[in-house]
């Protein structure tokens, strides 16, 4: 029994190893081709490690691509689009979760379908209503198409499902009201779950290059992902190490916020209850 349990861990290990290796091996070659001469990217035999550490592409990026103004933009839409969500997302799901009214049923059934309604055929429709509306190229046409989020309604609703009503039930025999009810006992008790969504739709944002990039034209308000892309389509051409570096750049902030909150996100799956699924 111990021989056969000490394999299971040993093929879990060399299979989290190899796991682990594929997604490292192509961030370490970024990371070693953004550190090389230009003149040594394309040179054959592809070597790891060039004749010398250099952080030319580096300077290069940061003061001609304009990589810290679309930083900023990604950083603000970001917490924007998160906030927006998380509150949004909350209150819907407590209100399926805790409350009964007409067609209950049917709009939560539009909200299922809604996840597995890819998000690119909904990409002709919104960019007409942004024009509609007049929004191209302003905050909010980058901002609003993402805030509704129906994975993320669903999630909490079944969250909210599990939180115990006896404990809202006190409240209101207290006097507290519904709204008051939910942001000062079911939000708090929320906590894990809401900070694991907050991170996921962060990095979802933060990475979102498809909308942003219809919708964006004006370099003002151009998003990290839209404004590498123009900088290696136009002014970088193909030089491919301050591609890599641009690359190595865009990723080190979710590396931070991961590395940082990598605790909630896990306590945080673990009390959705789809750890499993």
């Amino acid at each position: 029994m111990t021989k056969r349990f000490g394999w299971g861990r040993l093929v879990l290990l060399a299979t989290a190893l190899v796991l682990a290796a594929a997604w490292l091996a192509p961030v370490a070659w970024a990371v070693a081709t953004s550190l090389k001469p230009e003149s040594e990217t394309t040179k054959l035999p592809l070597e790891w490690i060039g004749s010398r550490i250099t952080f030319d592409a580096y300077s290069l990026v940061l003061g001609t691509g304009g990589i810290v103004k679309w930083a900023v933009n990604s950083v603000v839409t970001a917490v924007i689009v998160t906030a927006m969500t998380v509150l949004f997302s909350a209150m819907a799901a407590y209100g399926f979760a805790r409350t009964s009214f007409r067609g209950q049923r049917a709009l939560l059934a539009l909200i299922l379908a809604g996840i597995m309604v890819p998000p690119q055929v909904l990409i002709a429709p919104l960019f007409a209503e942004m024009v509609s509306l007049g929004l191209v190229d302003t905050w909010w046409s980058v901002i609003l198409p993402q805030v509704a989020a129906p994975l993320i309604v669903y999630i909490l609703y079944k969250f909210f499902q599990d939180v115990p009503p006896e404990l809202e039930q006190a409240a209101f025999v207290d006097g507290a009201g519904r709204w008051r009810v939910f942001f000062t006992i079911v939000l708090p008790l929320s906590r894990p779950v809401l900070a694991a969504v907050s991170i996921f739709t962060f990095i979802t944002t933060w990475n979102n290059f498809l909308w942003p990039f219809i919708v964006s034209t004006d370099p003002n308000t151009m998003t990290l992902p839209v404004g590498l892309a123009n900088v290696v389509q136009g002014t970088f051409g193909l030089r491919y190490a301050q591609i890599m570096a641009s690359v190595v750049l865009a990723g080190l902030p979710l590396l931070v916020v991961f590395v940082l909150f990598q605790r909630q996100i896990v306590r945080g799956v673990a009390h959705t209850g789809l750890a499993g699924q």
